[in-house]
């Protein structure tokens, strides 16, 4: 048992039919868990105040990315040593939260991947379609020339972080959709944060939130733009926000 406060956060939307289940198989572990609802139209905030979780519940919708805010932002005032993104629509397996945070409770890590792309098949195996395998392969070799790295995966949603890594980079100047990803790795790297992958298994089915080929395309179109931010800064051509200490 990590002697260190290990705090799941959920980022939710509509996940009332799925909410339950993934919430069951968190290991015993992990000290609270806090569910952010982004304004859904069903009865998510309900079955998470059911089920004992924190609810945080916003007004009105803020996207992807605003969501993540508020959960870091008070995973951090509760006091969490480590912080793991979990989605509520069961995707991604609460099975393998020890095998994220593990890196960082062992300190070879501030910031771990969940990466279905370091076991060959992988992927594919959890049903994720042709083209957003393909789309991610291209993008993750992109990011890769810019920033200079040698990842298997950057476009994953199962993640850990340490409570210093979250005080060290600028994540509330970020977007609030889902480039917001994107931009967290991009800071890592900028600031020099230790990043390590590990493997991960997803799960495609039809309860689980996706992005369709549109959303998908205005995302890889936004991780590009963010890429050449961050090329231009590194050189020195541009002044950001993002990599501003």
């Amino acid at each position: 048992m990590p002697e260190r406060k290990v705090v799941v956060v959920m980022p939710a939307y509509n996940a009332a039919r799925t909410l339950r289940d993934t919430h069951q198989r968190i290991p015993s572990f992990v000290r609270e868990v806090i569910l952010v609802d982004d304004h859904s139209q069903d009865e998510t905030a309900a079955v998470a105040t059911a089920l004992g979780l924190k609810v945080i519940r916003h007004p009105h919708n803020v996207g992807y990315g605003g969501n993540q805010k508020t959960c870091y932002m008070e995973a951090l005032r509760d006091g969490a040593d480590v912080v793991v993104m979990l989605h509520p629509d069961g995707q991604y397996e609460p099975e393998l939260l020890m095998d994220l945070v593990q890196p960082i409770l062992e300190g070879r890590a501030d910031f771990v991947l969940g990466s279905r792309m370091l076991a060959p098949g992988g992927a594919a195996a959890g049903g994720m379609p042709l083209w957003k395998r393909v789309a991610n392969h291209v993008l993750t070799t992109l990011e890769n020339l810019a920033m200079g790295t040698s990842f298997a995966e950057l476009h994953t949603g199962y993640r850990a972080y340490s409570a210093d890594f979250l005080r060290a980079i600028p994540f509330l100047r970020n977007s609030n959709d889902f480039v917001f990803d994107t931009q967290v790795i991009a800071q890592a790297v900028a600031f020099g944060q230790r990043i390590v992958e590990v493997p991960a298994r997803s799960r495609y089915f039809s309860d689980a939130s996706s992005v369709g080929f549109a959303v998908g395309t205005r995302y890889g179109l936004k991780t590009l733009w963010v890429m050449a931010r961050f090329v231009a800064w590194r050189i020195g051509l541009a002044r950001s926000a993002m990599f501003r200490r």
